[in-house]
């Protein structure tokens, strides 16, 4: 057990996994990564495959399935669905205690018959990316085809409130203030295409204006494009 942020978090083993708890009243229940049930289960079934919007924006089409950066990995989700669908994945995570998180996670799952090829191609760093994205990259062993960026983005307190999990999320990584920098080193490292995720009414990240905005219902990815993806 290790307190996380003081005392207000803390990182233990609860029922085989690391959990990320605090007061319940606060932030609900234990927060865990786990890709083999759950939310990450019922969308490997259900999600829509390549119709999804972020298979979309990362390239991933018939014939074509890029490496993708995963820059702001938060708990593997996004990564976990690319990663679903083919695409070879780095995670790359700053926060220390969600790094853990994600590499217990991970190491779960590799024993788990039905995710464990998904996760093999998940690959994960501990760095900031908007400092070191080169050489976090030059370090792996996958090309930077596609970077995917889905920064922290600013929310009132009213907003925060509706999701516990988020509250305890925000608490640990904060606001992205530097996504304007984790943007242009992206677009420096990226050979085809940066895709970042906004939500749908947000503006887009200060710099270059994206050439392409793919809306979903509650979200859109902002496309910057270097050149077109080939099978």
């Amino acid at each position: 057990m290790s307190n996380v942020d003081g005392a207000a978090l803390v990182l233990r083993q609860e029922e085989g996994a690391l959990v990320l708890a605090g007061d319940p009243a606060r932030y609900g229940k234990p927060l865990r990564v786990d890709f083999a049930e759950g939310r990450a289960a019922h969308r490997r079934r259900f999600g829509g495959g390549r119709g999804q919007l972020i298979a979309r924006a990362c390239g991933l089409a018939s014939g074509i399935t890029p490496s993708v950066i995963d820059a702001t990995a938060g708990l593997g989700r996004d990564a976990f669905v690319l990663a679903s669908l083919g695409a070879e994945v780095l995670l790359i995570e700053r926060v220390a205690a969600i790094h853990a998180l994600l590499e217990d996670g991970l190491a779960r799952a590799a024993r788990d018959p039905e995710v464990a090829a998904i996760v093999a191609r998940m690959q994960l760093v501990r760095g900031d990316a908007a400092r070191e994205l080169a050489s976090l990259v030059a370090a792996s062993t996958l090309a930077p085809q596609v970077i995917h960026l889905d920064p922290m983005f600013p929310h009132r307190e009213k907003s925060a409130l509706v999701k516990k999990e988020m509250r305890l999320f925000r608490e640990l990584a904060g606001d992205d203030d530097d996504a304007p920098r984790l943007l242009e080193a992206a677009l420096d490292v990226a050979t085809h295409r940066v895709a970042v995720k906004r939500p749908r009414r947000a503006p887009p990240i200060a710099g270059p204006a994206p050439q392409h905005v793919i809306e979903g219902k509650t979200s859109r990815y902002d496309l910057y494009v270097h050149r077109s993806l080939k099978g």
